[in-house]
């Protein structure tokens, strides 16, 4: 009995929290629209009660007696407010209400949302009628296309030679660069070109720095008033993948971290500085609106991706086949042209199991980085241009050159 008191009471606060906003837009005199407040809250504890009885027959009675008189009232007030919103949201509270004895924590964060998408009416329809063009209309869509359609339905197990190509991830690849791109491309509308790019390159990094760098290689090819700032997003994204070498090596092997945590801490401040002083050069503080934005994304550059993607599997696979056990140090690196993680992480679980030395580990690591880094490189030059690849080299450089000095302190101090 508690709880179903409890769960009334939500249905009851559902109907309180719509029909406030609902009130406020009702009007006045004879052409007020025909459910304010108190409707709102009725039809809400309304759905709640005959939900709560256990007799579906009495629930959809109650359905459609609300769906009859919201059709009633829509026929009395569409000459003057076409609309629906009021109609559709007295349905969507009646639901919510019964919702909410099932399930009221679910049921009150949907009100919530529900209330705040119509308190926002004006936003939103400035949003998509002034801000938004046709052509952010359409990539937003092909977007959603690419991930609620396509992705689930691609399956996901190991195809090909090796059965090493998931169809399922190399697209999941594909729409992370088409995300990134768009993201970039609404930080640009949004900061500007100066900071919204490096912030997002940083932010992106952590998803895939080889990703980054290469939409950032094609925003500056296809903008050059955008080369500085995509420069330092390019390199900044590299901070993410040191970041994310720590977690993982914190995860698996403690120990191996302690010993390599100087020479990362290095690599990062080496990215973090040559990307800021990039964003300083930047003499452009053109504002985004001035410029050619072109398209969020070019679904060509994604599939170009995931395509190198496929082809480092491959070549990684068949030098791991014709090396056999060669050693970890020669895996790791062959493995960090795909990703500097995976190899962080079964590095480190040898060498938890006694398999690997600390020493022969840390350099294993820093190869597996080294490799990656070149992975950039090829990503930069396959998506943009010459000088894009010569502006974020030495600045990729410099990150792999401060980790393996970082290592030979380590080193030398420990000899000492």
């Amino acid at each position: 009995m508690e709880t179903l008191i409890i769960n009334l009471a939500v249905a009851l606060g559902i109907g309180l929290l719509i029909g406030v906003e609902r009130e406020r837009r009702k009007g006045v005199g004879q052409q007020r629209a025909p459910a304010g407040i108190r409707t709102f809250t009725l039809t809400s504890l309304l759905g709640g009660l005959s939900y709560s009885l256990g007799t579906e027959i009495v629930f959809v009675v109650c359905g459609i007696f609300v769906a009859a008189a919201t059709l009633l009232g829509y026929t009395r007030s569409s000459v003057e407010d076409p609309g629906l919103t009021t109609e559709v949201a007295l349905l969507v509270t009646f639901l919510l209400g019964a919702l909410a004895i099932r399930s009221p924590t679910l049921a009150a964060g949907l009100a919530v949302v529900v209330a705040i998408t119509l308190a926002s009416r004006e936003h939103l329809h400035r949003f998509v009628n002034a801000v938004l063009n046709e052509q952010e209309v359409h990539d937003g869509l092909i977007l959603a296309a690419a991930v609620l359609v396509v992705l689930p339905l691609l399956p996901d197990r190991n195809l090909g030679p090796y059965d090493i190509f998931n169809p399922h991830v190399l697209w999941r690849i594909a729409v992370l660069v088409m995300a990134i791109s768009s993201l970039g491309y609404v930080a640009i509308r949004l900061l500007g070109v100066r900071y919204g790019l490096p912030l997002v390159g940083l932010a992106s990094g952590f998803i895939s720095s080889a990703l980054t760098i290469g939409v950032m290689g094609a925003r500056a090819a296809r903008e050059p008033l955008m080369f500085r700032a995509a420069v330092s997003g390019a390199v900044l994204s590299t901070v993410a993948t040191v970041v994310q070498l720590v977690v993982v090596l914190a995860a698996t092997n403690r120990e191996l971290l302690n010993d390599l945590i100087f020479p990362l801490a290095l690599s990062g401040l080496a990215a973090t500085i040559y990307g800021v002083a990039a964003i300083w050069r930047n003499a452009s503080p053109a504002n985004a609106t001035r410029l050619d934005l072109g398209r969020a994304f070019d679904l060509k550059v994604a599939l170009l991706f995931s395509g190198l993607i496929a082809g480092v599997l491959l070549i990684s696979t068949l030098l791991v086949q014709w090396l056999g056990s060669v050693g970890v140090i020669v895996a790791a690196a062959v493995a960090g042209f795909a990703d500097a993680h995976s190899a962080a992480i079964s590095v480190g679980t040898l060498t938890q199991a006694g398999q690997v030395s600390h020493l022969h580990a840390s350099i294993a690591v820093l190869l597996g980085l080294s490799t990656n880094t070149i992975a950039k490189v090829m990503a930069a030059r396959l998506s943009g241009d010459g000088r894009f690849v010569r502006a974020i080299f030495p600045g990729l450089v410099a990150v792999v050159l401060a980790a393996w000095i970082g290592l030979g302190i380590e080193i030398y101090l420990k000899q000492v």
